[in-house]
């Protein structure tokens, strides 16, 4: 298992799911996350312009998140990128998006503990967080 895979699962255990069942999830949304257009600074814009901007910027605040739901994720991400995602998963887009709206607003909170979207890459940015919480 490479190093990648080992984080990744280490990031399921410390949101809340076994490895083996968020784990698909996690290295999906990690990779949106870094390749996604503008990476979260991408997905904020597409979740204000979908009119989500709140929701988004509550997951990246100090504060307390705001709850998502499936069809919401839909929105915000787009039926393509939930499709592709899905695919990658092996599950349907609808459980996909069910998903993440429960395991989304987590992740972005615990990538911006500091209530700010962090400039550079945020995948290093999210390999850092996760290898100083394996010590």
């Amino acid at each position: 298992m490479g190093l990648f895979d080992e984080l990744v699962g280490k990031a399921a255990h410390l949101f809340g799911g076994a490895e083996g069942e968020n784990q698909g999830l996690l290295q999906n949304v990690m990779e949106m996350l870094s390749n996604k257009e503008g990476g979260l600074s991408g997905l904020v814009q597409s979740f204000q312009e979908k009119g989500l901007g709140d929701v988004i910027s509550s997951w990246i605040s100090t504060g307390q998140n705001l709850p998502i739901n499936a069809d919401q994720i839909k929105q915000g991400l787009g039926s393509e990128t939930i499709q592709n995602m899905a695919a990658r998963a092996g599950v349907s887009p609808d459980d996909l998006s069910a998903k993440l709206s429960e395991f989304l607003p987590g992740v972005i909170d615990k990538l911006t503990p500091d209530g700010t979207v962090p400039e550079g890459g945020l995948l290093e940015k999210g390999l850092e967080f996760l290898k100083g919480k394996m010590g």
